[in-house]
């Protein structure tokens, strides 16, 4: 039986591809094909509630109004009446989720024109009574000071980027045990930026049940979209027990794999920062690795994002390295293992004049451990790891760091050089690339991720790197010996 959601899907087709670039990046939201749509109307339980209060926020065409509502058409639901409240800031989108809507006889349409966090925080924060939402919510970053991140503040929601609003803000439209199903982009699971957002998630809301691509690039790819995306479903202050956690390729689902798992697994409950592990039925790489159980403050290490930002002091930059200036090292200076400075050829600079304005930014001379921050899209590691001889660039008195790497040190002086060899190879490792994945959806490295996560001892790290300099650091030996050493 052909069910609403196929016209949608095929006016999905033939809309799409004519919405500009530009708009689609202005609007930050990408439309749901049909077999997310249906995937994700399907989380729902069967429900024998008489009345359904449906809020789809960024409703673009309709699919996932229209997955739910199909859903109920044939059955599954037992609703009486269904009332539909859709917010569309696009005219041309709202026109047709207005006759797609209206393509159900039993439902009350409530097709809303304009801001959906604008209209949401007007009045204040307080539940409209919602019974589900279903959400494919805009993905682009808030100014800090712009008014979508004022409004938010108002209400008590401190968040970086539309998805998370949308999804903050449905959690607190819902009625008690109301449902939440959205597709969002996975880095809110860890990071600093979204702590406030975890937060207000997990006092609010229990999550029952989360769905992982293993492919990245399939949930949007119509659109061409490479994002790391998960399907959660929460329950607005339901009581925090089992989570199931599913995994298809991509969006055919044709190969759905299933498991249960405890809550602890998921958030760990001595953790701070409330980090969302998404756990795949393997076991933690690091649970076998005994020694691994330090943060970086007990065992005397720091790690810091490197504090220049060269717009900000072109001034005193230069290409060359001339008399008065000390090294500047970007990410582009990390060749591999190893730090290559200077480098000639590159648009960035070698150099940062040592004056009484940029002191205060720069390192003592040494050897340190260095991480690019971001890493591309398309590259297989989370972390992309250099070691940075002092020797190697003439051992100057001091270095400066620019604002896109990250900087293991001792009170901002560098390490001795077989405890920096050991960090190298332990960070480098399998083990600790397979459990940043668990947690880790996003290509920036911070440093607050890096502090948290659980680290051998300072002791360890020396004897790693002295097992390792008398041999060769490909990374079949970097893992045998971090098991052996660590285990």
């Amino acid at each position: 039986m052909l069910q609403q959601l196929d016209t949608v899907d095929n006016v999905r087709r033939e809309v799409a591809p004519r919405i500009a670039k530009k708009r689609k990046s202005e609007l930050g939201q990408f439309m749901t094909p049909s077999s997310v749509a249906r995937f994700m109307a399907g989380m729902f339980p069967i429900s024998t509630s008489q009345v359904c209060r449906l809020l789809d926020a960024g409703a673009g065409v309709g699919a996932l109004s229209c997955a739910f509502l199909d859903r109920w058409v044939a059955g599954d639901f037992a609703f009486k009446e269904v009332e539909a409240t859709a917010y569309e800031v696009d005219d041309t989108l709202r026109s047709h989720l207005v006759q797609h809507l209206s393509g159900y006889s039993s439902v009350k349409p409530h097709v809303i024109a304009g801001d959906y966090i604008e209209l949401a925080t007007a009045q204040g924060l307080k539940s409209k009574g919602y019974t589900h939402a279903i959400l494919n919510p805009p993905y682009k970053k808030i100014n800090s000071k712009s008014a979508h991140r004022l409004a938010l503040r108002s209400v008590g929601i401190e968040t970086v980027n539309l998805y998370s609003a949308f999804v903050a803000l449905a959690v607190a439209e819902a009625a008690p045990g109301g449902q939440i199903v959205a597709i969002i982009p996975r880095s809110f699971c860890n990071g600093p930026y979204y702590r406030p957002f975890r937060e207000f998630l997990l006092a609010r809301a229990a999550i029952e049940h989360i769905h992982l691509f293993d492919r990245r690039d399939k949930a949007f790819s119509d659109d061409a979209v490479l994002q790391e995306n998960i399907i959660i479903r929460l329950v607005r202050g339901g009581q925090q027990g089992m989570v199931k956690v599913t995994q298809s390729t991509d969006d055919t689902f044709v190969d759905l794999r299933e498991r249960m798992f405890p809550f602890a697994e998921v958030v760990l409950p001595d953790d701070p920062e409330q980090f969302i592990h998404i756990p795949d039925g393997s076991p933690d790489p690091l649970s076998c690795l005994s020694k691994v159980r330090h943060t970086l403050a007990e065992i005397g290490l720091s790690v810091s994002t490197g504090p220049i930002v060269d717009f900000r002091m072109r001034e005193h930059l230069r290409k060359v390295p001339e008399p008065g200036t000390v090294p500047l090292i970007y990410p582009v200076h990390l060749d591999g293992a190893v730090t290559t400075w200077p480098q000639e050829e590159i648009k960035k600079w070698n150099a940062i004049v040592r004056n009484a304005e940029t002191q205060r930014w720069l390192f003592a001379g040494g050897t340190y451990v260095l991480l690019r921050r971001f890493s591309s899209k398309e590259e297989n590691r989370r972390l992309h790891v250099a070691l940075l001889y002092h020797a190697d660039i003439g051992h100057p008195d001091w270095i400066g760091f620019e604002n896109h790497t990250n900087v293991f040190h001792v009170n901002r002086q560098g390490l001795p050089e077989d405890l920096a060899l050991g960090l190298y190879c332990w960070l480098h490792s399998t083990a600790l690339d397979q459990h940043l994945r668990r947690f880790s959806g996003h290509t920036q490295i911070n440093a607050t991720d890096l502090r948290n996560i659980r680290h051998p001892g300072w002791d360890d790290l020396i004897a790693l790197g002295q097992r390792a300099k008398s041999t060769s650091i490909d990374q079949l030996t970097i893992d045998q010996l971090v098991n052996q050493v660590f285990a």
